[in-house]
C-alpha cells in the first residue's frame, strides 16, 4: 500500500473553503486595497489588531465583500464527485475557513453542498484563532474525539498546509496551476478534487 493510500484511508477530512471547494475568485490584493490594508499584510490578523471602533467597521466591510463573492461562488471541479464518494464511505467532513461561519454556510448553500457538512464542523475566523493557528483543527479533533493521525487537511493555499503541519495532521495541496509552491508542506499534491477522488478506493 502506498503512502497516499494509507493517508487517504483517514476518515476525518477538513477542507478549506474558498479556492478549494469553490473556484478561486478572491483577489486578496484588491480586497486589501478596498479595506485600506497595506499590501502583503494578513487581512484578518490586521483587522483584529486595530482599535475596536476601526476593527468593527472593517469587519463589516469585509463581510459584505465576502457575501457578494459567496453569492457568485462556483463549485470547484470534481467537488460533488469527491464529497459524494467520501459520504458513501462514511467519512466525517469539516471546514476550516478564513471566511466567517455565516458566509461559509451561505456559500455551501449557494453551491448545494450544505448536506455534506454539519454546522458545528464549519469553523470560521471568529470561532477560533484563524489559520495558520491550529486551534480550529484541535477543536474539531476534540469534537470528533480522535487523534491527529486520523485526520487530513485539504486546501489550496500556504495557510492550509501550514495549519495542517501545525496540528500534525496529513495535508493535501490542491493546485490547478500544477506549480505546487510548498512541496515540503504537502503529503499529497493534486491538480483538482476530481484527481483526488480518483485516488480513493473505487
Amino acid at each position: 500500500m502506498s503512502v497516499n493510500d494509507f493517508l487517504l484511508k483517514r476518515k476525518y477530512w477538513i477542507f478549506d473553503l474558498d479556492g478549494t471547494l469553490t473556484v478561486a475568485v478572491h483577489d486578496f490584493d484588491a480586497i486589501r486595497k478596498e479595506l485600506g490594508i497595506p499590501a502583503g499584510l494578513p487581512i484578518v490578523k490586521t483587522i483584529k489588531s486595530l482599535p475596536e471602533n476601526e476593527s468593527v467597521v472593517l469587519q463589516n466591510k469585509l463581510h459584505e465583500i465576502e457575501e457578494k463573492l459567496a453569492r457568485n461562488a462556483s463549485p470547484a471541479q470534481g467537488v460533488k464527485t469527491l464529497l459524494e464518494k467520501l459520504q458513501r464511505f462514511n467519512y466525517s467532513l469539516g471546514i476550516l475557513t478564513l471566511n466567517t461561519r455565516e458566509n461559509a454556510w451561505f456559500t455551501l448553500e449557494a453551491l448545494g453542498l450544505e448536506h455534506y457538512f454539519s454546522k458545528e464542523f464549519v469553523i470560521g475566523r471568529w470561532c477560533e484563532e484563524p489559520k495558520p493557528s491550529p486551534k480550529g483543527i484541535h477543536k474539531m479533533l476534540k469534537q470528533w474525539n480522535i487523534t491527529a493521525n486520523e485526520a487530513l487537511m485539504v486546501g489550496d493555499y500556504l495557510y492550509d498546509l501550514q495549519v495542517g503541519r501545525a496540528a500534525e495532521i496529513a495535508t493535501v495541496h490542491v493546485d490547478p496551476s500544477g506549480e505546487f509552491a510548498w512541496p515540503e508542506l504537502a503529503d499529497i499534491q493534486v491538480n483538482s478534487l476530481d484527481e483526488l477522488a480518483g485516488l480513493l478506493p473505487k
